[in-house]
């Protein structure tokens, strides 16, 4: 490490310290060298100062009063008090620190008497340790720093009166020079002692807290980063009461010139690179600092989380106490009215929390507010509450405040009054229990606070009130009744279904955005019904995260009379629809391999996410048929080949023995999911040919 000699050079006027530096072998240390730092022996003979025997200073008032001082003397000087150390002012009664008033003004009077004589500055700063070996390092360099306060204060006391009072003025006479006269000549040295003063008490501050954190349940000192941050306490403590010294000796000198001026500039260069030497070592401290909130930070929210995950985890009278756990302080929320209520107008009903960020879609809410202002017709008593998951630390009180206030405006059920009314701990438990990432959740609470289910979006977009209560158990028991048919598909978005089935027509559903497949596709498939002589109805139904292509190919498909087309909001709910079915299969741990909707489901999401489009068939008796867009064009264009097997199986069934003897020589099929909290399928078989799919991670920014 570097060896730091401390000499002293006595001038005419002023004490000054002058450090030299003599590089020796480093011993093997995690941390880097700093120009700031002893040797051991020094660091020994500081730390053999320190006995300390238990009293208790409250620190906090000295430094308040001797910030208010240094305020006074230097108005444009930063000696803010953060949030860990409580501000007061300057009626602060000081009557409790009596006894370490005491060492106060014997401080005072050591730096008077040795810096007015020009002692030796090391020699004092060491006094000064033994003066204090008693009290805490905190209360060390803060009754130094206070002392320094009354001295510099009666200095400038009598600077500031002595041309207006005539007491003052007398005493100036006898005591001090009449600065005011010199004040340009002062002034680099004031501001490099200024610049000093606000060092020092920055790293005074860091002191005090570091002291302060003994305290804390949620901190060892005997582990880091406590115990990393304090291992240089007794070498700032050092420079602190040295830096202390160092001020004295130059207001000394300044009262000693007289009518000798101006003041040396390598004075004024001294108090400078002292002072660069300090804001290192509040460098040094703070980031020790910062890590030990961080440390405690953790703990707490810790803490606060298993308390949550305990009162949710037991059972309860009603909901009251969860919701009171999830807002914290927060007691009032917005009803669908936009008027403030209190929280416990919910108590005792059933409650979904709808949790998500700030990009939940408007087609989300849309569908959502269809079945929430449904449930008054059905009977049903259950209320929705919005829980916006966002980032504290990056929130932007123009662009993030206004999309909030904006959603709030179209959500027509309860939301928070204010984006932080969530507590962290919540949030905590939030992403890590319920699996919440991005896409939006809906937790369902009973009267009673009991979660009946971590996500019931899924069947609320599947099967809407009908599955009130929302519960696991309920979700489970439809599944159990609900086989893979396309009414399931797309029995709520295609009203004329019905009719054409009772028609006996040849259904098709189909999607992509590649404009020439869908012209050849739907050209070849309507001659194939014609030469077969049945009824046959085209619904194209758009592709996923692709709105405007999808927009633009609609109205093509429209233009040309190629077949019928979904409205938007119908192509959207369709690709969530099945997405839905998805993530509430995985949600109650089915595979492909034990479950057929969740197979024929991944199939669908296959076709879409690969480049090509793809097409399903339908008749009541035959069931339904699908295949990717290059197969079943491919076998549109092959008609003759099973013409006559069409005719005696029927449409779907041939097409479906056709398709099975067609697998392509080469294929390359994608499976794009978005990501839900962890629960990603762990195996997929191919659409195509049944092997299983690798896996990879794609990052994607536009949805188009």
């Amino acid at each position: 490490m570097l060896s730091k000699h401390i000499t002293h050079q006595t001038s005419k006027n002023s004490n000054t310290f002058i450090y030299s530096t003599m590089a020796r072998p480093t011993p093997a240390s995690s941390m880097r060298n700093e120009h700031w730092m002893f040797d051991d022996a020094m660091n020994e003979r500081i730390r053999s100062t320190h006995t300390p025997d238990g009293r208790v200073v409250d620190v906090t008032q000295v430094l308040q009063v001797t910030r208010n001082v240094l305020r006074h003397i230097i108005p444009n000087i930063n000696l803010s008090m953060n949030g860990h150390i409580d501000a007061s002012d300057d009626q602060t009664n000081l009557s409790a620190v009596d006894g370490a008033l005491d060492a106060l003004h014997k401080i005072c009077c050591e730096l008077s008497c040795k810096c007015s004589r020009g002692g030796d500055a090391h020699a004092t700063t060491m006094a000064i340790f033994n003066m204090l070996s008693s009290y805490s390092w905190g209360a060390k360099v803060v009754l130094t720093l206070a002392a320094f306060a009354v001295n510099f204060g009666e200095f400038w006391l009598i600077a500031q009166l002595c041309t207006s009072n005539p007491l003052a003025k007398s005493v100036a006479l006898l005591k001090q020079p009449d600065i005011s006269e010199h004040s340009q000549t002062l002034k680099s040295h004031f501001d490099a002692l200024s610049k000093l003063i606000n060092a020092m008490f920055d790293v005074t501050k860091c002191i005090v807290e570091l002291t302060q954190l003994h305290s804390s349940k949620y901190i060892s000192i005997g582990e880091p980063p406590l115990s990393t941050a304090m291992a240089h306490i007794h070498t700032a403590t050092y420079w602190i009461i040295a830096s202390v010294v160092a001020c004295t000796g130059q207001i000394t000198g300044i009262i000693g010139m007289r009518h000798v001026f101006p003041i040396p500039t390598l004075e004024a260069w001294e108090l400078s690179s002292l002072a660069h030497k300090v804001c290192s070592i509040h460098e040094h401290l703070q980031s020790g600092l910062r890590l030990c909130y961080e440390r405690i930070d953790e703990k707490k929210l810790m803490e606060a989380f298993e308390h949550f995950k305990r009162t949710i985890e037991t059972p309860q009278v009603d909901n009251l106490k969860i919701l009171q756990n999830i807002f914290g302080k927060e007691e009032n929320l917005l009803n669908p009215d936009r008027a403030e209520v209190c929280i416990n107008v919910l108590r005792r009903k059933h409650v979904l929390l709808l949790i998500s960020d700030l990009y939940i879609s408007q087609e989300e809410i849309r569908v959502l507010e269809d079945v929430y202002k449904e449930r008054v017709s059905s009977g049903l008593n259950y209320e929705i509450i919005w829980l916006p998951i966002v980032d504290r630390t990056t929130w932007n009180d123009d662009y993030d405040q206004e999309k909030f206030s904006k959603l709030q405006s179209i959500m027509s059920w309860y939301t928070v009054s204010q984006h932080v009314a969530i507590e962290p701990a919540v949030i905590k438990y939030i992403r890590g229990e319920w699996g919440f990432v991005k896409k939006p959740i809906a937790v369902t609470l009973s009267p009673q606070g009991k979660v009946l289910c971590p996500n019931a979006l899924n069947m609320m977009w599947i099967w809407g009130n009908s599955a009130f209560p929302f519960s696991s158990e309920k979700e489970e028991s439809f599944w159990k009744a609900t086989p893979w048919t396309l009414d399931l598909l797309v029995g709520r978005l295609e009203p004329n279904l019905p009719t054409w089935v009772s028609q006996q027509k040849l259904v098709c559903f189909y999607g992509g955005v590649k404009m020439e497949w869908i012209e050849s596709f739907t050209t070849a498939t309507k001659a194939v019904a014609e030469a077969l002589g049945i009824g046959i109805e085209m619904v194209y139904v758009g592709k996923k995260n692709a709105s405007e292509r999808v927009k633009k190919i609609t109205g093509l498909i429209k233009e040309k009379e190629l077949s019928r087309a979904w409205e938007e909001n119908n192509v959207w709910f369709f690709w969530n629809l099945l997405e839905s079915m998805l993530y509430s299969k995985n949600q109650h741990g089915k595979t492909i391999e034990n479950d057929v909707i969740k197979q024929e489901v991944m199939t669908m999401l296959g076709y879409d996410s690969s480049k090509n489009g793809w097409a399903v068939f339908y008749t009541g008796s035959g069931g339904m048929v699908k295949a990717n867009g290059e197969k079943v064009l491919s076998t549109m264009d092959k008609f003759d080949e099973w013409k006559n097997l069409a005719k005696q199986m029927g449409f779907v069934p041939a097409l479906r023995e056709k398709l099975e003897g067609a697998i392509p020589r080469h294929h390359c099929t994608r499976l794009i999911l978005p990501s839900n909290g962890g629960r990603i399928p762990e195996r997929v078989q191919c659409a195509e040919c049944g092997r299983p799919m690798e896996l990879n991670f794609l990052y994607r920014c536009c949805a188009e």
